[in-house]
């Protein structure tokens, strides 16, 4: 048993923190992961692994549910997430696992919702006289990043859905919620939780790392473009890689809806952008521009955001950071605040005694990268082409856009962000909450993990 968590060591992360691996044992679990599969969950339907993935999705919603009560009080130390910030965090993830959402994922990525069953055809293929099934890797590798848990989660259960053997390795320090979630797994199907292995080790061990690449069908890997390189190199070339990299995001508030009180709205909704997850995710915005002429300038949208940034810190705290972060903030904060006492082209809002939040206002509307944790910048712009021509700089990294629009005009304003290159418009104060069906990168997530089969008919 494990002392910290009292769980049983079902997964290598629940040996003693002292366990040191070996590629052997990497290699057999890899082996004992991929005979599971073929015994427990190959033969599986999906109607069986949607019921199962959405009961366990309820559990988690549940306030006394064992699982979700040990990552929220576990989770603030473990993760450095407040409380609150883990149980939002998880509510929107759980949220979303249900048996709808994992049917339309299905007929989104792979067209038919038996695609993984059988032979199928669509309305279109059938004209053609066609039918395909969809198969998936015997296993697959999760090289995850250690920021946010969710992504992790969310891996496991489409391999669930894909019948692929899992094989998830965390960074460092990040294994407490994939653990729970797999152990909530292991709980209500002991023989699916026997396809899933969770491990733990220091990225770039390439003994570990090379056993785990040779073993697996398909890796996924998320991290810097360095990481990724990286890992890239050591990947045999039977193996597919599906990586996806460091991204940033920004927000837009169009003047149009800059009046009244639906102005105190957007600022709302913008400050629970900046506030989900700490702005650590790559859906996180770094900067908000906001659009001259409206009712509210970006000055004083700013000051706005400040206050409401000051009230959630009330309801949903920062978590405790590492003094090189605090350090990162408190540097950036004296920079701004000598601008500031020179120039009325700048005006920096935060939280006082502490690093918990963050605004500065800037006339100059170039794209900046914050140092997050709750800093985020305000900055005005003419109109959309504007903020594109000023975040020309990071145009192949971005991830999403929150848009704040009127409705007569949102459509016109995503269909340019599209063609500028963002693969994900969302409503302000949604940006780290995409669905299930979103389109990681613009990439089907669970389209890119399996293997076609077309059945051309005579």
């Amino acid at each position: 048993m494990n002392p910290r968590l009292n769980l049983p060591n079902y997964f290598l992360a629940d040996l003693p923190p002292e366990t040191t691996f070996s590629a052997t044992m990497v290699r057999e679990a890899c082996q004992t992961l991929k005979s599971n599969r073929e015994r427990y969950l190959a033969g599986r339907s999906t109607r069986n692994l949607i019921n199962i993935l959405g009961n366990i999705a309820r559990s988690w919603l549940e306030t006394d549910y064992p699982f979700r009560k040990l990552a929220l009080e576990q989770g603030p130390a473990a993760t450095g997430f407040s409380r609150a910030t883990l149980a939002n965090g998880l509510d929107l993830f759980f949220k979303q696992l249900t048996e709808e959402n994992l049917y339309g994922l299905l007929e989104q990525d792979l067209g038919h919702r038996e695609r993984l069953d059988e032979l199928s055809s669509t309305e279109v293929e059938s004209k053609f006289n066609r039918a395909a099934i969809a198969t998936a890797p015997d296993l697959v590798a999760h090289v995850t990043a250690g920021n946010l848990p969710n992504p992790a989660l969310l891996n496991i259960a489409l391999g669930v859905l894909a019948r692929s053997a899992q094989f998830v390795k965390c960074a460092s320090g990040a294994t407490l919620l994939p653990r729970l979630f797999a152990h909530s797994l292991y709980q209500v199907e002991p023989k699916l939780g026997a396809c899933l292995e969770i491990a733990e080790w220091r990225g770039g061990n390439a003994e570990l790392e090379a056993a785990l690449f040779d073993e697996a069908d398909c890796v996924t890997a998320t991290g810097s473009n360095e990481t990724l390189a990286a890992i890239r190199e050591r990947m045999p070339a039977k193996t597919r890689f599906l990586a996806y990299a460091h991204r940033v995001s920004f927000a837009y508030v169009t003047s149009g809806v800059l009046s009244g009180l639906n102005a105190r709205k957007v600022v709302a909704r913008a400050a629970t952008d900046v506030v989900a997850w700490d702005q650590l995710g790559c859906l996180s915005p770094h900067v908000i521009y906001v659009e001259h002429g409206g009712g509210v300038s970006a000055e004083q949208f700013a000051e706005a955001l400040g206050e409401e940034l000051a009230r959630r810190e009330q309801s949903e705290p920062r978590g405790d950071l590492l003094v090189a972060a605090a350090a990162a903030i408190a540097s950036r904060r004296g920079f701004y605040e000598m601008r500031a006492a020179n120039t009325d082209h700048t005006r920096l809002w935060g939280s006082k005694d502490s690093t918990a939040w963050t605004v500065i206002y800037e006339a100059d509307p170039r794209f900046q990268l914050s140092c997050l944790y709750r800093f985020i910048y305000v900055k005005g712009v003419t109109n959309l082409p504007d903020a594109l021509q000023n975040a020309d700089s990071v145009r192949d990294q971005i991830s999403t856009v929150g848009l704040a629009a009127p409705e007569d005009k949102a459509q016109e304003l995503a269909t340019e962000l599209a063609r500028w290159g963002v693969t994900r418009v969302c409503p302000l104060g949604h940006m780290q909450d995409p669905p299930l069906t979103w389109r990681h990168d613009g990439r089907p997530v669970l389209g890119d993990l399996v293997r076609w089969t077309d059945w051309e008919i005579d």
